[in-house]
């Protein structure tokens, strides 16, 4: 079974962190109804979607990827670097804690899922101002008795390394590669971003579909070039608090 666990959107997401965009009014009811949208979609393609407890206190909170990395094994709980969003870690490990044996992030150590890319058994993890040395050693520890390798990465020019770069099919990226070096993914091909529309990488493959935002339509005609099927998905308002398609769930499989 393919499980999708969300979160609402906060009533406040207005007051969200916001690191590389500047900060303009955003419509919280619209966001909400893109975030319905979201979910709809996820269900369509064959989701079972589950939702984590609101947090209406808490400005970030729908933006669960960044809360925990989840694998076939075992699911790591991060310890997010904005100090404001490490009170929504505990109600992820709570609905996880029923799916997969759960190990944590301590201190020193930040990370946010939205840099970490899964490949296989490769995770590539961005060093960010979320995610810091210290947690990618701890996670590289942590996951080398599974036969996880874990390799870090430098980016510039966005949030997370998943604004830059997303896997949207078996040995294929779309990447912005004047934020990403494409060669650090060895043995992957890349569809690069159209120019005019640099934070179009964020992409969700799911269900043969790769979920991508509207407002991207000429790197939208680039993915579908490549056959892919499609699905564009309304973002602006949530984009204006640096989100993207994957950063919206946690996706992970169950017997």
């Amino acid at each position: 079974m393919l499980l999708a666990y969300t979160r609402a959107v906060s009533p406040t997401l207005a007051d969200c962190e916001i690191t590389h965009l500047e900060r303009e009014p955003l419509d919280v009811n619209r966001a909400m109804q893109e975030h319905a949208a979201y979910e709809a979609v996820l269900s369509r393609l064959g989701a079972t979607v589950l939702h984590l407890p609101p947090a209406p206190a808490l400005p970030d909170a729908v933006f669960v990827e960044d809360t925990a990395i989840v694998l076939d094994e075992i699911a790591v709980i991060t310890r997010p670097g904005a100090p404001s969003r490490r009170a929504e870690t505990a109600s992820t490990a709570a609905a996880l804690a029923s799916h997969r044996p759960l190990v944590q992030i301590q201190a020193p150590g930040t990370l946010d899922g939205g840099d970490v890319l899964v490949a296989e058994r490769r995770l590539y993890v961005g060093q960010s101002t979320r995610t810091n040395r210290a947690a990618v050693e701890q996670l590289a520890a942590t996951l080398r008795p599974l036969d996880y390798e874990v390799v870090a990465v430098t980016f510039a020019g966005c949030l997370h390394l998943k604004s830059g770069v997303t896997r949207v099919a078996d040995g294929l990226l779309l990447i912005n590669p004047d934020w990403v070096d494409p060669a650090i993914f060895r043995g992957h091909r890349a569809v690069v971003v159209d120019p005019a529309e640099p934070h179009a990488a964020n992409a969700l493959a799911l269900g043969g579909t790769v979920i991508h935002p509207a407002h991207h339509p000429r790197t939208r005609a680039r993915l579908e070039a490549e056959g892919l099927r499609v699905e564009p998905l309304q973002m602006t308002e949530l984009a204006k608090a640096e989100a993207g398609v994957t950063c919206c769930s946690l996706i992970l499989r169950t017997p």
